[in-house]
């Protein structure tokens, strides 16, 4: 495991497409990587009723951020009340990361730069300049720029740049 220090580490429920979604997760973001799995072993895979030497974890790193997935069963699903940002400078990075974190998830959940993966995890994928247009000084210029995203599903920043200009 990385010697970096992170006090705070995202854990993700999956029912048993931890390891799937990490790998799935590493192969989307640069510097990413397993850094490691852990299995049921008897004892435990008894008390949850997995299958022994089954994934129960999955530790990993998304462009140097630490997370854990666990195998936990369909006790608890993912809900949009928490999402993942990724912020991008670029609309290629906004293309880029919207068109893989949504490829077969669930065009329904698609506004405003939020979207659902095929794991039912939520993201929102925005340009950081976002932020700056919307909190502008000009209130007509961050309205006009709001107005834009409120009709978009995946975020086109020419768009919300051409609407402050």
């Amino acid at each position: 495991m990385s010697s970096r220090f992170q006090r705070i580490t995202p854990f993700l429920w999956f029912n048993e497409e931890a390891e799937e979604a990490a790998n799935y997760y590493v192969s989307v973001f640069d510097n990413s990587r397993i850094l490691s799995v852990t299995r049921y072993d008897a004892a435990t895979a008894q008390a949850t009723h997995r299958a022994p030497d089954s994934v129960m974890t999955v530790a990993f790193e998304l462009d140097g951020q630490h997370f854990t997935a666990l195998n936990g069963g369909p006790i608890f699903a993912f809900t949009p009340a928490v999402s993942l940002v990724v912020n991008c400078r670029t609309q290629e990075e906004v293309d880029h990361y919207w068109n893989a974190l949504s490829k077969d998830g669930d065009p329904a959940a698609q506004q405003c730069g939020w979207l659902k993966d095929r794991f039912g995890l939520s993201w929102q994928v925005v340009p950081v300049q976002l932020i700056e247009l919307l909190t502008a000084k000009d209130s007509a210029k961050a309205q006009r720029v709001m107005q834009k995203v409120m009709t978009m599903k995946k975020l086109d920043l020419g768009v919300l740049e051409e609407a402050a200009a």
